[in-house]
């Protein structure tokens, strides 16, 4: 399943906050597809990814737009 996260025009917590609930209301090896304007966003999907052990799959950042692709690692992980 892919799941898609637009995030633009929110700030801090709120597009993490919303990566959050997608992982939770997915499965392991599930696709979420976040695109963001926060450019704090980077650092916070980089270290969410890292610390609860998500795959970030792909990450292309612009003047305009972030764009992650995060996948789901494990289905106990949240």
């Amino acid at each position: 399943m892919t799941i898609n996260i637009d995030a633009k025009g929110l700030k801090c917590p709120e597009p993490i906050m919303l990566l959050h609930k997608a992982i939770r209301d997915s499965n392991s090896g599930d696709l979420i597809h976040l695109t963001a304007t926060d450019k704090s966003t980077e650092r916070d999907v980089d270290k969410f990814c890292e610390f609860l052990g998500h795959g970030l799959i792909k990450k292309e950042i612009t003047e305009e737009s972030l764009y992650f692709v995060v996948q789901k690692k494990d289905r106990n992980i949240i």
